[in-house]
Order: C-alpha cells, then structure tokens, then sequence
C-alpha cells in the first residue's frame, strides 16, 4: 500500500463525502486554506502508532494554526478492526491527557467500518466516521470553538442533520 494512493483515496474522500456532502461545515475552509496536514503511518502496531499520535500531538502543538490547523494521521497497516481502533481511542485521548494536552487538542475518529453504537452495520449514518482507511484527526479546541461560534445554526443539530441526509439518500 503506497503512501500517494492513500493519500488520493483520503484527499478524494474528504472532497467527496466530508466536503461534498457536507457532513463537516467546516472542513471547506481549512482544506481550501491549506491548512490540513496529511500523515501517513507506517504503523503496524498500536504501541508504534501510539508514539506517532505523541510525537504528532507535539508537533502541531509547535505549528502556526494559520498554516497548519488539523492533521489527519492516517493508519492503513494497523486497527483495520474497527473493535480494536475502538479501543484504540481510549490509548489516544489517554495520550492527549498524558502530554497535559486536554483543552487544546481533541482526537476525531474514522474508520472504513466504522460504526455508532447500537446501530446496525449497514445503518448509512455510519458513513459519516467511514473514511477510506483508518485515521485519527487532530483537531485544535481553540479552532473548534471558533468555527463553532461563527456556525449560524445550532452545532449540536450537525449529526442529526447528517444522520438524516444519509439515511434519506440511502432510499
């Protein structure tokens, strides 16, 4: 598995589903910015990919926002079990806490089977979490209150709203 195909497949996914059919309203402006680091991983362990999540925490900690708002870690080799990534998000906010980074990075989950809890497998408002591989995104809590501010609607209506579209267009 070549970095660039899963580099194409995610830039195609994010421009396709995240940006195309909405389900982030903010995801346009940081992809048109620039500001989007993609990553990666040649993980083949969750304890490797542990390390990479640290040594990413820290380095976007060190980036101008301006230039580079979010990462996008990318795992293709390790967590294909979306039970074991499951459990892997506990490691990686546990990280987040570790480096006394809690309030300013937050961790956002996808996953290619990805799945809410107690909703079938083919329910289609998984798709909102399905990306092409695994990944973990990094996200500044500074630049999520401030997207959330200028956000005309109520925030907390996004994943209704997409559950809805999703399931709407399934039919």
């Amino acid at each position: 598995m070549k970095a660039e195909n899963v580099l194409v497949a995610t830039r195609a996914w994010l421009d396709g589903d995240v940006i195309g059919l909405n389900l982030c309203p903010f995801a346009r402006a940081v992809r048109d910015a620039g500001q989007i680091r993609f990553v990666v991983s040649e993980a083949e362990t969750a304890r490797t990919l542990r390390i990479e999540l640290v040594a990413e925490l820290r380095l976007l900690g060190t980036l101008d926002p301006a230039v580079t708002d979010t990462t996008l870690l990318i795992h293709p080799r390790v967590l294909a079990d979306f039970l074991d990534y499951n459990d892997f998000l506990g490691t990686a906010n546990g990280a987040v806490d570790e480096l006394g980074l809690s309030g300013t990075f937050q961790i956002a989950s996808f996953h290619p089977r990805y799945q809410f809890a107690g909703e079938a497998m083919d329910d289609p408002a998984n798709r909102s979490n399905r990306s092409p591989y695994p990944m973990l995104q990094l996200l500044r809590e500074a630049s999520v209150r401030r997207a959330l501010k200028g956000y005309p609607g109520d925030p907390a209506d996004i994943p209704r709203r997409n559950i809805e579209r999703l399931r709407r267009e399934a039919k």
